[in-house]
Order: structure tokens, then C-alpha cells, then sequence
């Protein structure tokens, strides 16, 4: 488990996306989806968030688990999802994330490995809408990646997640 504390908010949406260019964040077409969608709402006023970050086997699921069943769990044990915003933002606060292991090859509908899932409320009930951001460094790029993953899909236990705390 690692806790952060990430300042959130206080900027327009293209104040945040120059903000990523400058820090040289590369992002997906499901991430740029996600920020440009009309629910995605930045704060206006910052303000700081204490996050944890915690395995899927850490939260009881040594098999792995569904999403509903990690934030069925998280909210258990008094952590809350973390507002939409908090993905690009600690993106940027987050530059020194090690470089994800590239030497075994990816497998489909997985997060990849080292990766970090912020847990969030899905803007859209669309499966084939992106449901949220997660964060990894690769080939010494740092990236801002969105993803799509229906109510059936299986995380691993050592799947990677960030939660804010109460």
C-alpha cells in the first residue's frame, strides 16, 4: 500500500490538457475521450486528496475479482472511488512511476503490467464507452491511458488500484 496526497482542481480543461503536453504525457483515444467528454468536470477550486494505492489481493480477492466486487469491498473497508479528475492531475504529480516490465507481451483485456487504475465512477453506462483512466510508465514514456471493461470483467489480484480515503 502506498498513500499519496494529490492536488486536485483549480484549472479549465485546456489549462489541463496543456498541462500534460508540458510533462510530456502521452494518452490513448479512450483517454482523450474521456477528457473531452461534457461530464467529465474538473473542480474549480483545488483541493488535496489522500489516495491509496492498494492490490486487488490486498483486498480480500486472491483469485481476483469483478469491479463491482473491489468497490463493493473498498467502500467495506472506508474507501471511497476517487472523483473522475484525480487521473490526469495525479498523472502529472506523478512523473517518477517505474517503468512497467515490457519483456512478456501484453495480454488483451488486462491491465497491463505495473499499471495503476484509478477507481471511479463510470460517466457512461455504455460498454463501450471508457470507464475510467489508468497511469503507466513504458519505453520511459508516461502515459494517461483510459479503458473499457464491462460488469464481467475479471481483475487480477495483483492488479493495481487507487482509492481516496475517508
Amino acid at each position: 500500500m502506498e498513500i499519496r496526497v494529490v492536488e486536485v482542481g483549480g484549472l479549465s480543461k485546456l489549462q489541463l490538457k496543456h498541462k500534460l503536453q508540458q510533462c510530456s504525457i502521452r494518452m490513448n483515444e479512450y483517454g482523450i475521450k474521456l477528457l473531452d467528454v461534457e461530464k467529465f468536470i474538473i473542480s474549480p477550486t483545488k483541493r488535496q486528496l489522500e489516495t491509496v494505492e492498494i492490490l486487488v489481493r490486498n483486498l480480500g480477492f486472491t483469485d481476483g475479482a469483478t469491479t463491482s466486487q473491489l468497490f463493493q469491498m473498498a467502500d467495506t473497508l472506508g474507501l471511497q472511488l476517487c472523483p473522475i479528475d484525480l487521473g490526469p492531475f495525479l498523472r502529472i504529480q506523478y512523473l517518477d512511476q517505474p517503468e512497467t516490465c515490457t519483456s512478456s507481451p501484453e495480454k488483451g483485456n488486462q491491465a497491463p503490467s505495473g499499471s495503476l487504475t484509478i477507481a471511479s465512477e463510470a460517466l457512461s453506462e455504455d460498454d463501450h464507452f471508457p470507464k475510467g483512466f489508468y497511469l503507466r510508465r513504458t519505453n520511459d514514456e508516461l502515459w494517461l491511458r483510459g479503458y473499457i471493461a464491462d460488469d464481467l470483467h475479471e481483475w487480477n489480484p495483483y492488479d493495481r488500484f487507487i482509492f481516496c480515503i475517508t
